[in-house]
């Protein structure tokens, strides 16, 4: 599945992505924010990641940036399990923070989820990192309220995080609504 949104285009990972991925995810700032993912990030973990099977109705996507070079791959995004609940989980190149490109990814993840057929989804972020938590709720998610923990591989500790959630209504439930309009354009 491929999406593309305004300035974005999101894809699945290819094993020959690998090298590009590691030289974007190899910083200690990107990694320590992100749960399941070690440090040091190796580059075997880097073909492993590129390389994996999705998970029906969970996708993931390489987010890339068309230009007049080609798109280079700026970061990921995607949807996985935690526990019972489908939870969303990206992560953006550090030279390109700041300019909008997660919220347009996860709201692009989110138009995809919700035609999966997903009502909520859930995301996390760790306390220490605040702009996670405008980026999630730029794209209209809601704070649940309180703190919790969660186990962070590359830092192997538990973690205050705040949760978030968003409810997803089917398309048509709203009979104003144009459920095209605004929304990420998908391709199978």
């Amino acid at each position: 599945m491929f999406i593309r949104s305004e300035r974005l285009f999101l894809r699945p990972g290819w094993p020959e992505d690998w090298q590009e991925l590691f030289g974007l995810i190899h910083d200690e700032g990107i990694v320590r924010n992100l749960a399941r993912a070690p440090w040091p990030y190796t580059p075997e973990h880097a073909r492993e990641f590129a390389a994996r099977v999705q998970e029906t109705g969970l996708p993931s996507f390489f987010i890339t940036l068309p230009g007049a070079q080609g798109a280079r791959l700026i970061g990921c995004a995607g949807l996985g399990r935690d526990g019972d609940e489908v939870e969303l989980g990206y992560w953006i190149a550090r030279d390109h923070w700041g300019k909008g490109y997660a919220t347009e990814a996860v709201r692009a993840v989110l138009s995809v989820a919700r035609a999966l057929g997903h009502r909520r989804i859930v995301a996390g972020h760790f306390v220490d990192n605040p702009a996670s938590g405008r980026v999630l709720e730029k794209a209209g998610f809601r704070a649940i309220a309180g703190t919790s923990r969660r186990f962070s591989l590359a830092r192997g500790a538990d973690v205050p995080i705040r949760r978030f959630e968003i409810a997803l209504e089917p398309c048509g439930s709203d009979p104003d609504e144009d459920c095209d309009a605004g929304k990420p354009r998908m391709a199978a």
